[in-house]
């Protein structure tokens, strides 16, 4: 978990007191865990505990013990057909290794799924199905919460990508209109904490984040092209083939626009970076702040590259 998303909940616990009805929910589900959902700070430390746990449960040393037992049984497996001195019995004893390696894999998924499905992380799923079906959005949903693979940010949320875990969807609610106002307003109204406006860099990053990251095979395979035109221009004495060389400068051309481009996005991504972190401390405050773009979720999620 990044320092970032740490800071940044899916929904903060004034976005829940914003709606009674949610607020009623959050109450409700939150005493019958034992969990307070709209004290931020305690939601906060029940995420960073139960991913931890889950975390552990899921690269236990079984985990890594199953995976070398199935590895081996595979190599025993294919060796023993490949070999002919050795008797296909050899290669059929594979069999019972490979059933013991599935069946401690199997044991590791259970261990993971049953600490994901720890009671208050089940109501805080719970809780934030019904927020969404109450017209509240979600700032962001950590993979890890729904079961979903660190690397799976942009399949956010319900209705999407499922993980062992998802969010439960609940059919969407009316949104109450709007009470009149009074004669009298409440003389200490806290005043509405503003989500800050999106910079244009950090429009840009969101732009530009997903592209680029091919310069450095094009680069190389223009080199291996030049080399192989040069070699066969010097073994068939055929001197136009040492105009293949022309590639050597394009392939510099080439590693240097991705060098530039690289440099582009680490500075767009030091800005949006930034920028979460002013949505987390807008959140914090009080802000009901939007989903995240995609490209936005990666980078809090860690799974951008620096």
């Amino acid at each position: 978990m990044t320092d970032v998303e740490a800071g940044l909940l899916p929904i903060g616990g004034a976005a829940l007191a914003s709606d009674p009805r949610v607020l009623a929910a959050a109450q409700a589900i939150g005493a019958r865990n034992g969990v307070d959902y709209t004290n931020d700070a305690a939601v906060s430390a029940l995420l960073a505990e139960r991913r931890d746990v889950a975390h552990k449960a899921l690269h236990r040393p079984l985990a890594y013990l199953s995976g070398l037992l199935m590895a081996a049984a595979v190599v025993w497996g294919v060796v023993a057909l490949q070999v002919p001195s050795l008797d296909r019995r050899t290669a059929v004893a594979a069999g019972p290794v490979l059933i013991v390696a599935i069946a401690m894999y199997v044991q590791v998924r259970k261990g993971w799924k049953r600490e994901l499905t720890h009671p208050a992380l089940a109501g805080y799923r719970e809780l934030l199905g019904v927020a969404m079906a109450h017209g509240l959005p979600l700032a962001h949903v950590p993979p890890w919460l729904e079961g979903r693979p660190d690397y799976d940010a942009s399949a956010n949320g319900p209705g999407k990508r499922k993980g062992a875990t998802p969010i439960p969807s609940y059919p969407k609610v009316d949104t109450p209109a709007a009470p009149a106002p009074t004669s009298t307003p409440t003389a200490y109204a806290p005043a509405p904490v503003a989500v800050p406006p999106k910079p244009p860099a950090v429009a840009e990053y969101e732009r530009i984040a997903d592209t680029g990251g091919w310069h450095d095979e094009a680069g190389c395979l223009l080199i291996i092209a030049g080399a192989v035109g040069a070699g066969w221009a010097w073994s068939e004495t055929e001197p136009i083939g040492y105009g293949a060389l022309a590639l050597i400068p394009l392939a510099i051309i080439v590693w240097l626009a991705g060098r530039n481009q690289g440099g582009e996005k680490a500075r767009l991504r030091a800005e949006a970076t930034e920028y979460v972190r002013a949505i987390a401390a807008a959140q914090a405050a009080g802000a009901q702040v939007p989903e995240l773009s995609p490209q936005l979720q990666k980078l809090l999620h860690g799974t951008y590259a620096p």
